[in-house]
């Protein structure tokens, strides 16, 4: 099927306590089901640090959602196909930063911890064949994750995406 980017630009989030509502523009971003039966796979997910000085350790995570987002927003993030060919199906993925019932991130469902210093480092995962991280239809708790900060750590401006395959 479709592969597709869901990106953010200059996003300096803020850290968010688990079960706790996600600030409007302050987390990377939501990727929700645009369907009660679409399928997601993510295939990668990259941040790059934009914070203009000092050390800043940034502890990112990927999470699955016990309070999905609704009315999602764009904001600074975008969508879109790799593949300049593809025909986008019906029912696009939902991705945004701005909603008007907040994400809340669930405290047993994490998936990936991404630290890195956001004063120009990186953090990269990449899933193997097969091992893709998938989000199944559009209600809580697998049909949206969502990229925010955690608590502990400072945090500093970043950019990235998440590469996605439509299933």
């Amino acid at each position: 099927m479709a592969l597709y980017s869901a990106s953010w630009t200059s996003i300096t989030p803020t850290a968010t306590a688990d079960t706790t509502n996600l600030v409007d523009s302050t987390y990377a971003l939501v990727l929700l089901g645009g369907s009660s039966t679409m399928r997601l796979g993510i295939n990668e997910v990259y941040i790059g640090g934009e914070a203009a000085s000092t050390s800043s350790p940034t502890i990112m995570v990927l999470a699955r959602d016990s309070t999905v987002a609704a009315t999602v927003t764009a904001g600074t993030t975008r969508n879109a196909a790799l593949d300049g060919s593809t025909t986008a199906p019906g029912t696009l993925a939902t991705v945004g930063h701005i909603a008007t019932t907040k994400p809340q991130r669930s405290a047993t469902l994490h998936l990936l911890h991404l630290s890195f210093n956001a004063y120009g480092g990186i953090a990269r995962w990449q899933a193997r064949h097969g091992e893709e991280i998938t989000v199944v239809g559009n209600t809580a708790s697998l049909g949206e994750v969502s990229l925010s900060a955690f608590t502990g750590g400072t945090t500093g401006a970043t950019s990235g995406h998440v590469l996605y395959e439509l299933k």
